[in-house]
């Protein structure tokens, strides 16, 4: 087993993406990379210059810059990071075939039977440490029998360790129990318990330590673990299958100039594919190779899975006219870069339509003519406020083919909502109850009858200090219109001066 720690890898990322398109801090200044915390943003990752100041992870900010004014902040990206790991396990397969991500600080291998074909287990750590160093990735690579040795080796024992299964007690005897990958919590209890590595630990005699362990989950049991990492458990890799991505192929006699004549006979050929794989298209790319050495490119996303054809043919037409042919091409290729499970749809016996499925070609298309960062839908999330409600989120997403249902409201509310509540000028108020007369855009109403009030009070986490509770009451004015109304404040809450009252929606 290989294990491959990158120590710095969300420093490393940030520095290879920051790069393109600025300067980067000189190497003096202090950098941080900071993630939300639960009292402001808290330290994530830091760069040399940082760490030699004494900075470390989770620390805030604030409180940093207090000391050191000169700190350089940056958001951190964690998703990201992970993201990459995943695309790098992949790519590490050129190895061995059989990689995993690590946690989110590493990848593991299972080069079992290919050392001898970089020549050896040794010249096989130093190219793995190699090819990263040219993306820029600082890697800490070790081998061991098990997986629990390469992991505690690679991140607390010395660079490019090799251990054989003879010596495998005693390469884990001095490193830290904490090189078991224990949570902090059973590091500490070791630690009051005068077991600080893991040659103390595997002295210890096991009935006592498994009395106390015994209602840990396997994958924190300290004992577990050290099994798994000596080779009494076994502990294989789940590697997960390289993901599919069918390509069709269309090589021409002598070069042309549109590539639209040949799109159906593309599509077929894929969607074919795709079907006898029981899959269906998300993304596809359409490349034309010309004839000078250079190729171009289109892509195209869809709304839910898809092996239509016509469908695809009818979203590709439209972005054809933006592929510069040069001096012509003669290869063309169609690619499903992400492909989802599609299974065969019964089609409705009474000759309806799918309602989803319309939708999600709606979405498609214009989507396909107007960019994918234009064509929004409503979207719902938890809050109290009845303006927050409601977010609009990009419609091609998981999921856009099927609106999600509006949740659920404790009290009616209006079919409609004014973007920004209007104040209103009350003439006279009813006490503890809404106005019986008020002014809205100069022209004055006449309350008929009310229902109420439902008070909503402010989101701590969310609204700023000293805002007010609302109390919201549903009016009928003696016209048969119903508005939605709501009183900001109480009189003497020590939050501002008298009530003031909005209209925030109609009924009817």
């Amino acid at each position: 087993m290989v294990s491959v720690w990158f120590p710095h890898l969300a420093m490393d990322r940030w520095r290879a993406t920051a790069r393109r398109t600025r300067t980067l801090p000189g190497a003096e200044v202090p950098v941080v990379l900071a993630r939300n915390g639960t009292h402001g943003p808290v330290v994530h990752a830091m760069s040399a210059a940082a760490a030699a100041l004494g900075i470390s992870e989770g620390r805030r900010v604030v409180d940093i810059r207090a000391v050191h004014p000169d700190l350089h902040v940056e958001p951190a990206d964690p998703e990201g990071d992970t993201e990459m790991l995943d695309r790098l396990a992949f790519w590490a397969r050129r190895w061995c075939p059989w990689t995993v991500r690590d946690g989110t600080d590493g990848i593991v291998l299972d080069a079992t039977g290919a050392t001898h074909l970089f020549g050896g287990e040794t010249a096989l750590l130093a190219d793995i440490r190699e090819r990263f160093a040219m993306q820029g990735m600082a890697a800490r690579p070790a081998m061991a029998p098990t997986r629990g040795t390469a992991q505690a080796l690679a991140r607390y024992g010395p660079p490019d360790t090799i251990c054989d299964i003879a010596d495998l007690s005693d390469r884990l005897s001095p490193l830290p129990v904490a090189a078991l990958r224990l949570e902090p919590e059973t590091v500490g209890l070791l630690g009051r318990l005068g077991l600080g590595t893991i040659g103390a630990l595997s002295a210890m005699p096991r009935a006592a330590l498994m009395r106390r362990f015994a209602a840990m989950a396997p994958d924190a049991n300290p004992l577990i673990l050290l099994d798994r990492a000596t080779g009494r458990l076994a502990d294989p890799l789940d590697a997960p299958p390289d993901p599919r991505r069918l390509v069709v192929r269309s090589c021409l006699a002598e070069p042309v100039m549109d590539p639209a004549p040949h799109l159906a006979d593309l599509a077929a050929r894929l969607c074919a594919d795709l079907a006898g794989a029981g899959l269906g298209a998300r993304h596809l790319r359409l490349t034309v190779y010309r004839i000078d050495g250079d190729w171009r490119s289109v892509d195209l996303a869809t709304a839910r899975a898809t092996g239509d054809p016509a469908h695809i043919v009818r979203l590709l037409r439209g972005k054809t006219d933006r592929i510069d042919p040069g001096f012509g091409f003669d290869l063309l290729t169609l690619e499903s870069v992400r492909s989802e499970p599609l299974g065969p749809v019964q089609a409705d016996l009474g000759g309806g339509r799918d309602p989803d499925a319309d939708v999600a070609r709606l979405i498609d298309r214009l989507t396909a003519r107007l960019g994918r960062d234009r064509v929004r839908r409503s979207g719902w999330r938890e809050s109290h406020m009845p303006e927050r409600v409601e977010v609009l989120v990009p419609a091609m997403t998981d999921g856009a083919a099927k609106p999600v249902k509006l949740p659920a409201a404790p009290h009616e509310r209006p079919i409609r909502l004014l973007d920004r509540p209007e104040e209103v000028q009350v003439i006279y108020a009813v006490p503890e109850g809404p106005p019986a007369r008020f002014r809205w855009r100069g022209v004055e109403h006449r309350t008929a009858r009310h229902a109420g009030p439902e008070r909503i009070a402010p989101e701590w986490w969310r609204d700023r200090p000293g805002t007010r509770v609302r109390d919201y009451y549903k009016v009928e004015v003696q016209d048969g219109r119903r508005f939605w109304l709501y009183r900001e404040g109480i009189g003497g809450d020590g939050r501002g001066g008298a009530p003031r009252w909005f209209l925030h929606g109609f009924f009817a």
